[in-house]
């Protein structure tokens, strides 16, 4: 799944248009996933994440180190 963020596990949400004369057909609500680099000073390289807007303020927040811990604690790869 392409559009999940890695380190808040933000998914698309689903459910439908709903047309002027009421017919619904389905549709998909993805995050808003980018693409980031960032530097990790701890193993001397730069990561590429796949990250949420809301993710990415996290980070800002939290720091790399402590947001790439946690993505790890999640399993997923870094």
């Amino acid at each position: 799944m392409s559009a999940h963020c890695q380190l808040t596990g933000a998914k698309p949400g689903f459910g439908n248009h709903v047309s002027h004369s009421h017919r619904r057909t389905s549709r998909r609500f993805d995050p808003n996933v980018q693409r980031k680099r960032y530097w990790l000073p701890s193993e001397g390289r730069y990561v590429r994440l796949r990250l949420s807007a809301r993710a990415i303020r996290a980070v800002d927040s939290l720091g790399i180190e402590a947001a790439v811990a946690r993505i790890r604690a999640r399993g997923e790869k870094v």
